[in-house]
């Protein structure tokens, strides 16, 4: 049982016991021993004082006394004024070691029928560019956060919704009609992606251009914008393809195919998936749809120009346009039919949109509509509202060319994982392939955790030289003490030792302790991660056990103690750490070689 709890419970007895009260367990006031005291858990007394109609101290003491003598857990205790310090005992920590000890997957609770199912929707791309820096931080984290659902028990749908269709590919699709040439991956040898972002960039050049010729030639700018041959070009475009023209659609529908190939090669390398993907085209007439039935049931109402808009004042917000004057779909209309069609695919009881905090207006619109059209389940959606990552150098503009790209930045954040651990020739004696792989591995690491571990609400600035440091609060210095912890097991393996035995007598050091009581709050830290949907709350238990197992590494021999008990102990509460950081960072999506 988890101590804090067993001790709750303990208190509400003694308080009976001694002064014939009935107190639930979840009402004992309890907090983590502060360092300067001796103890591990802390009780507030004050609220008993009516009970026991003495003073904080002599109501502490009396509650200490009668636990010490009935709770075989509790070794001793100290009074603070109104606060009880209650020392656990040494046996009470090593038996938690050794039930952790024996569960590989420890910190983990395991989904079943009654589990509530949470829908999480990342990455939701344009098909008009490459996956770039933002979208990393946003698929890490929405990966992230389903795993550490997932690890706290419940059952989990990891979602993507593709905005396949719209102005922003048709603008692809106009530059490659007028400066294409046929081109295509295989004859340019670039990955579809980033083919079909070149020539989202080739519009940018074509529009501006013209903007400049029109302006020349005596046009207001407002005008030249109006009237540039490309933006009508690509308009049109967009008309012929809800028209469903053929042409239009073929075109469509192969340079889309080019963008998701890509796609699924950048989402491979970088170790996300998803388990239902939906896609705007798909979605966005049932979002239609269901305005139109607002407007004829009165919700919602359209304008002179014929479009439609939702009147959100008496929510203390403005008007939203739904659908255009051309009837054209905006993104909160394929965002309603994509809700729609969640909730008739999965009984969802938890949807949570991973989304950057620039669409926090649109969400709070998307609960409102999606409540006033009849959806009860509106009302709980849940946007996880996370703050932009920039480098160095400042932000990324994708339609000028400037964008950050998500290959580019893995492929050079591998390149520098290679030339730091060549420098420290921490790689020396393992092959080629050996080596390539543990480089992907740091490197990948280190993206993921230097981005993982900061409060997701903040605005970050990402240094990947930073990041990849084997030293400091980073994702590499824990692979490699996870590395290090098997060394020892492979070494302590090829001595002939077995450590799977339990029950031994030991008298654990206070390094040793402080280490246990560190691993054995792992599912509570699980629990806490996914109620606050902050995989940085991992992050940091890692790299604070991590810290934790190399002082007790430093301090105490391990494959040299000459004790046989202690030593086979210090095994066990070495490969407990281990697989604790393993578990830990596999909710954060980061492999641990096994040797570095």
């Amino acid at each position: 049982m988890n101590i804090d709890l067993l001790i709750r419970n303990e208190v509400a007895k003694a308080l009976n016991a001694l002064y014939a009260v009935e107190i639930k367990s979840e009402e004992v006031q309890t907090q983590m021993t502060r360092k300067e005291f001796e103890g591990d858990l802390t009780v507030v007394v004050f609220p008993y004082l009516r009970h026991s109609k003495k003073g904080p101290e002599q109501t502490a003491a009396e509650i200490g006394e009668h636990l010490v003598a009935n709770v075989s857990e509790i070794e001793k205790f100290n009074v603070v004024k109104g606060f009880l310090n209650l020392l656990v005992s040494s046996k009470y920590w090593i038996n938690e070691l050794y039930q952790a000890f024996q569960i590989d997957d420890f910190g983990y609770r395991n989904a079943n029928n009654e589990s509530p199912l949470a829908m999480v929707e990342y990455s939701s791309p344009n098909t008009n560019k490459p996956l770039h820096l933002g979208h990393i931080r946003n698929n890490l984290l929405g990966y992230s956060i389903s795993e550490i659902l997932k690890a706290d028990g419940k059952k989990v749908v990891k979602t993507n919704i593709v905005n396949d269709r719209g102005i922003h590919i048709c603008k692809s699709m106009y530059a490659w009609i007028q400066a294409g040439k046929n081109d295509t991956p295989e004859s340019t040898g670039l990955k579809g992606d980033h083919l079909v972002g070149n020539y989202y960039v080739k519009f940018d050049q074509i529009y501006k251009a013209e903007i400049a010729d029109l302006i020349s030639k005596g046009k207001t700018k407002e005008e030249a914008e109006k009237e540039a041959p490309s933006m009508a070009g690509a308009r049109e475009l967009l008309l012929k393809w809800e028209a469903n023209d053929a042409e239009t659609r073929k075109l469509w529908a192969k340079m889309n195919q080019w963008v998701y190939d890509g796609f699924d090669i950048t989402y491979k390398n970088m170790g996300v998936d998803f388990d239902k993907i939906y896609y705007e085209s798909e979605t966005y007439l049932v979002g239609r749809d269901e305005v139109l039935r607002g407007l004829e049931e009165g919700i919602f109402e359209r304008h002179d120009d014929g479009s439609v808009w939702a009147n959100l004042e008496n929510e203390g917000l403005d008007q939203k346009i739904l659908l255009r004057s051309d009837g054209t779909s905006v993104y909160m209309t394929q965002d309603i039919g994509t809700a729609k069609l969640r909730y008739e695919d999965f009984k969802i009881d938890k949807m949570v949109y991973v989304v950057g905090n620039e669409q926090n207006y649109h969400f709070q619109v998307l609960s409102i509509l999606l409540d006033k059209l009849g959806f009860e389940w509106g009302k709980n959606l849940y946007h996880f509202s996370y703050g932009m990552v920039e480098l160095p150098n400042g932000k990324m503009k994708s339609r000028e060319g400037t964008v950050v790209d998500a290959d580019d930045l893995m492929e050079g954040m591998i390149k520098v994982a290679k030339e730091t651990s060549e420098e420290l020739g921490k790689l020396d004696g393992f092959t080629d392939d050996e080596k390539s792989e543990i480089y992907r591995k740091i490197a990948l690491g280190a993206l993921k955790y230097f981005i993982l571990k900061v409060d997701p609400k903040k605005t970050m600035l990402f240094n990947p030289e930073e990041s990849i440091d084997f030293n400091g609060n980073t994702g590499p210095f824990i692979q490699y003490t996870y590395a290090r912890i098997q060394s020892v097991l492979r070494k302590a393996s090829d001595m002939g030792l077995s450590w799977q035995q339990t029950g031994m007598a030991i008298e654990p050091g206070a390094k040793e302790l402080e280490l246990i009581k560190k691993i054995t709050t792992f599912p509570e830290v699980v629990s806490e991660s996914a109620n606050n949907f902050s995989p940085a709350v991992i992050a940091n238990y890692c790299y604070d056990l991590v810290k934790e197992y190399n002082q007790f590494y430093h301090d105490y021999p391990i494959l040299k103690e000459e004790n046989e008990a202690q030593k086979l102990f210090r095994l066990q509460l070495t490969q407990t750490t281990g697989n604790v950081i393993r578990n830990g960072m596999a909710l954060l999506g980061i492999e641990c070689p096994e040797r570095m």
